[in-house]
């Protein structure tokens, strides 16, 4: 195996973007959970892979200690997640994120026309609505119970004739928050099964045979263990193809 080649297990295509002692980012399939699924989720798959391929497991440094997630992605968000395989190096990335000093930068299209925030489609806007902590439902995406601030800004990068594709960075973490505050706003995300109108998913599944969450982690701006004095950006480089297909697709 390559340095930075795709990792292929169960059929499953999980493309490497980046690694380093004791970790590893990769570009997370949608539809795939995190650590929620024993045996067939993404932690699960990367330690079977190391455990039968010893040869690459020790070019990528992998330990007995085996992968764990550093962060949280939904299961339907495809893109960028760290992992680590050494205690020590998965303490260093996850206090990073506890403390809320990591950058991360999404990718969406989202329903409608979201017009400019500011005098040109450069210009970033705000959704601060509250959000309680728990996940909600499209009927009620702020959520039942105690709400707390929240804030996701966001960007307009290109509209297409019934879609908008935006870059979203969220500044809380409320789960969900970014789905919740794109339906709120009355642009909910593509494919959205639990927030957008069942009908819009419906035609989109059927209609454009777009069956995913449009909604990808771009990018993340951390600190890596290999340096500890200047922060570094992650990236996948693309949009999915499903993604770009969708908003390609509809350009008038």
């Amino acid at each position: 195996m390559n340095e930075l080649s795709d990792l292929i297990i169960d059929d499953v295509t999980i493309p490497i973007v980046a690694a380093g002692s004791g970790w590893l980012a990769v570009d997370k399939p949608p539809d795939l959970s995190v650590h929620n699924d024993p045996g067939v989720d993404l932690c699960s798959l990367l330690n079977r892979y190391f455990s039968s391929h010893p040869m690459d497991a020790e070019t990528f440094g992998v330990t007995d200690f085996g992968f764990h997630a550093v962060h949280r992605l939904d299961r339907s968000t495809s893109g960028l997640m760290l992992a680590a395989c050494r205690r020590e190096t998965l303490s260093f990335l996850a206090t990073q994120f506890q403390a809320r000093s990591v950058k991360k930068n999404y990718r969406a299209i989202l329903h409608g026309r979201l017009n400019p925030a500011g005098p040109s489609e450069e210009a970033w806007g705000v959704w601060d609505l509250p959000l309680t902590k728990k996940a909600a439902g499209r009927k009620n995406p702020e959520g039942g119970g105690l709400l707390r601030p929240s804030e996701t800004h966001y960007r307009i990068l290109d509209h297409s004739s019934h879609y908008t594709l935006a870059e979203l960075r969220p500044h809380t973490g409320r789960r969900h928050q970014i789905r919740r505050h794109a339906a709120l706003a009355g642009h909910p995300v593509a494919g959205d099964k639990r927030y957008s109108p069942s009908r819009a998913v419906k035609f989109l599944r059927q209609r454009r045979r777009f069956q995913r969450l449009g909604l990808h982690a771009y990018a993340i701006e951390l600190i890596l263990p290999e340096n500890h004095h200047r922060r570094q950006t992650l990236s996948t480089d693309r949009l999915p193809v499903e993604m770009q297909r969708l908003f390609d697709s509809d350009r008038g």
